[in-house]
């Protein structure tokens, strides 16, 4: 009987360090993301000159990484219904419908940017990417209240919008 516990704890912090290690990566993601978004956003007054182009590119590269790696990491548990930890659960289910529309407003600003390069896309994206900032600032937050539920005693703290970037263990 101790060996069966001993195994079922094994198998427990297995789960864990797995999952630790998607959030990491998406939180990594995250990061990379926002510092590309601000190097966009520091290009303005956008014009042919500047590597305005180039830059978006790897912006909307990493902001697909990005997505993905929350919807294929942090939630494709939860989504699928194999997540066990009833705070989860609930977490997610109040947060992941206004996730899922910022995930739908990344698809279409990458739609948008990534496809056949006009000039004429440089009158419209200031707008487009502070809407964009807005729906991921509003994701950010909520997958910080997922994150903490999954995470349990650690923390969140970092430089993005709100003080929640990364983890760090108290």
């Amino acid at each position: 009987m101790p060996q069966r516990n001993t195994n079922k704890n094994q198998e427990h912090l297995k789960r864990r360090k797995g999952s630790r290690a998607q959030i990491d990566r998406m939180l990594a993601e995250r990061q990379q993301m926002l510092v590309l978004m601000c190097e966009v956003l520091g290009l303005k007054p956008y014009s042919p000159d500047k590597p305005v182009r180039e830059t978006l590119a790897e912006f909307n590269a990493v902001l697909v990484d990005y997505i993905a790696a929350g919807h294929f990491g942090l939630y494709q548990r939860i989504v699928e219904g194999t997540e066990r930890r009833q705070a989860v659960v609930t977490t997610a289910s109040q947060c992941y419908p206004r996730i899922a529309a910022s995930t739908d407003a990344a698809i279409e600003f990458n739609d948008k940017y990534s496809g056949e390069w006009n000039f004429h896309f440089m009158d419209t994206l200031a707008e487009d990417l502070s809407k964009l900032g807005e729906r991921l600032a509003t994701r950010i937050e909520l997958e910080d209240q997922i994150i903490a539920a999954m995470i349990g005693d650690q923390v969140l703290k970092g430089p993005t919008r709100g003080g929640k970037a990364g983890l760090r263990n108290p």
